[in-house]
């Protein structure tokens, strides 16, 4: 794609004339001392038709446990409930074990 570009005097001199071109589909390359500042081009129009519903129709599966209620445990922590059966892996007996540091060679 082809890019006009002009300088910041020229932009302001005829800025109607390249807004009329970036409306129509060019971009226009705005710089300042032959170093680009900005870009002119054209905004995309919003959507105008709603999007189409089921176009994953056959390749997305939900099993029917997805239905199912959540474990009371399990929505606990969700709001912020602390459960026992959940403790800290730092403070449970036999959960955490920081891994052995390798003896530095002597040398």
């Amino acid at each position: 794609m082809v890019m006009i570009v002009i300088n910041i005097f020229e932009a302001k001199a005829k800025l109607s004339e390249y807004l009329e071109m970036a409306a129509s589909g060019e971009r226009v390359l705005i710089c300042k001392r032959n170093r680009p500042v900005a870009e002119l081009r054209a905004v995309e129009s919003p959507r105008t038709e709603p999007r189409p519903v089921g176009l994953a129709e056959g390749r997305v599966e939900v099993p029917a446990t997805f239905f199912e209620p959540l474990p009371g445990d399990l929505l606990d922590g969700f709001a912020g409930m602390p459960s026992p059966a959940h403790a800290r892996v730092a403070e449970s007996p036999a959960g955490y074990h920081a891994p052995k540091r390798a003896k530095p060679r002597k040398r």
